[in-house]
């Protein structure tokens, strides 16, 4: 339908939580045409997920898409588009492990977040329907930097260490290279 702008870091929208949608919103046609909207803005920017406050909308909802291949995050297992509403997410296990993490509403820019590396997610659906999802890994840091949106939350705030900022021209040429040898060793 439309391509929204995404607000930027600094707009007061992305620093306040979004409040909750009421069941007769859920099956509005209003929020069928933000939806929408919110995906064709995800694949306009090129990203694989976003959360309504990211588009000045301060509602409870977020959207994930990860198409099948490589991305800017490297290989990645395919997700079928999920849309969630009203999210609640519970640590499985509380065990961290880092990525990399960029966001839409701070471009330009990656930084080293550790998250927890098991959770589970209950959400409505566009259907209204309550459904839940198991996530690991990439999967379920994906999903906690969504639904920290929701929050008022960025993912600098989950930031443990903030030399690990980096513009991402200078992440590629300098950082990605080091990770690779640090696996490889």
């Amino acid at each position: 339908m439309a391509v929204r702008k995404i607000v930027r870091m600094g707009h007061p929208v992305l620093r306040q939580a979004a409040r909750p949608l009421r069941p007769d919103e859920i099956a509005s046609e209003s929020l069928r045409v933000l939806v929408t909207d919110m995906v064709d803005t995800l694949r306009d920017y090129g990203g694989i997920g976003l959360a309504a406050p990211q588009i000045a909308e301060s509602i409870r909802i977020a959207i994930i898409e990860i198409p099948d291949g490589t991305s800017r995050y490297g290989e990645m297992v395919a997700l079928q588009q999920t849309v969630l509403i009203n999210p609640d997410i519970h640590i499985l296990d509380s065990e961290p492990r880092g990525y990399w993490e960029g966001c839409l509403s701070i471009p330009g820019l990656r930084g080293y977040v550790e998250r927890p590396q098991h959770i589970k997610v209950d959400y409505t659906d566009l259907q209204a329907e309550r459904q839940e999802i198991e996530l690991n890994g990439f999967l379920a840091t994906v999903f906690q930097h969504e639904l920290d949106h929701l929050d008022g939350k960025l993912y600098i705030d989950r930031m443990s260490d903030p030399t690990l900022l980096s513009f991402e021209q200078e992440y590629v040429r300098y950082l990605a290279p080091r990770e690779e040898l640090e696996v490889k060793e």
